[in-house]
């Protein structure tokens, strides 16, 4: 079976080296002719809105699916029609709008944070009102990874974060003052059945994931988490892997965004779970039986960001795993990954506080 995928980063990349044990083989669509998935791949060179690229992929292959959100939903609808597409479009569209994804949830009695539409100045300022300060402003489309966010602490920064922003929608948003935050991974198959991965607790600055710690082991946590991810599986008869990120406030869990496609916090699942995410996205949608989410040890994933640690190093610590995308580094950008799996939270906690003491 030859599986296409919109996007050749580094999910791409890992979803490719998960599938070839599984016999499949993969065709790429991206921009760029030497993305991290162009080696483990065909590749059909295009931007993402290019119908002819899209047509030209979905001609090439058995099945589509897609490592980036940013793919206009309007370009996908012809050939989704042509050839089976997962995750679905529907969701797909969602996940690239904050206010239809908390609108969404609160449909679900999945709670989030309070939030308004915000489309001009005055909107703000009632937003702020209504809701409060301290808030946070974002774009509605197309902010990933701390982009097109601004925290607004006073009335003083309305008119600041409007002039930074204010040229396409925005949403405003209550903080929430949260004790952590953690994700859930879980996969939906061909023929409904589902599983669910362990908890992640991840660490963001600057609104990048640094590390995620997993399993979290937190029962009520757990079960809160899995009945939401439920609802929005079945919402959408969704196949493949979606993810939701919560804070967590007084043992409670507050939505802050899902994704639909394998996430960065289930990076820890290659070394760390019996089936890794990227094999049961790949699973389910290519109609092939779920595999066992369970956990094979105590694991950590450490983001390298801006520049990559020598491989050398790393690989002299006991329980440590090093992965790199390939990608040419700059800052803020994700170019690969370690994963620390040990018997023992005790043991792991030890090899992750000392690998991130590295210099990196």
């Amino acid at each position: 079976m030859k599986i296409g995928i919109i996007g050749a980063g580094q999910l791409g990349r890992m979803l490719a080296l998960a599938g070839y044990p599984l016999g499949l083989q993969f065709v790429f669509l991206d921009p760029s002719a030497d993305a991290p998935g162009a080696a483990l791949g065909s590749m059909v060179k295009g931007d993402f809105a290019n119908t002819t690229a899209l047509h030209s992929l979905a001609a090439r292959v058995d099945v589509v699916t897609f490592d980036v959100e940013n793919v206009p939903v309007e370009a996908l609808g012809e050939i989704a029609a042509l050839k089976p597409f997962w995750p679905p479009v529907t969701a797909l569209g969602v996940s690239q709008d904050r206010l239809l994804e908390k609108q969404l949830f609160r449909s679900m009695g999945i709670a989030t944070a309070e939030f308004a539409a915000v489309d001009s100045l005055e909107d703000l300022r009632s937003a702020a009102r209504r809701i409060g300060l301290p808030g946070v402003l974002k774009t509605r489309r197309l902010g990933y990874d701390g982009r097109g966010q601004f925290y607004l602490r006073s009335t003083k920064d309305l008119a600041v974060a409007w002039k930074a922003l204010g040229a396409v929608p925005l949403i405003y948003e209550a903080f929430v003052e949260f004790s952590r935050e953690v994700s859930i991974i879980g996969a939906r198959g061909a023929r409904g059945e589902m599983v669910f991965y362990p908890l992640s607790a991840n660490v963001h600055s600057e609104g990048i994931l640094r590390h995620s710690i997993a399993p979290f082991r937190n029962p009520p946590l757990q079960s809160q988490a899995e009945k939401h991810l439920r609802k929005i599986l079945r919402h959408f008869d969704y196949r493949g892997v979606l993810a939701i990120e919560f804070f967590v406030r007084r043992g409670r869990l507050i939505a802050n965004e899902m994704a639909p496609r394998v996430h960065n916090s289930g990076h820890w699942t290659i070394e760390g779970a019996v089936t890794s995410q990227f094999e049961n996205h790949l699973r389910a949608i290519a109609g092939l039986p779920l595999g066992c989410t369970a956990p094979t040890g105590h694991c950590a994933m450490i983001n390298f960001i801006g520049t990559m640690p020598p491989a050398a190093g790393l690989l002299r610590i006991p329980g440590v795993h090093y992965h790199s995308y390939g990608k040419t580094p700059r800052p803020n950008r994700k170019l690969g990954h370690c994963t620390v799996l040990a018997a023992s939270p005790l043991k792991r906690d030890r090899v992750l506080e000392r690998v991130l003491a590295l210099p990196f």
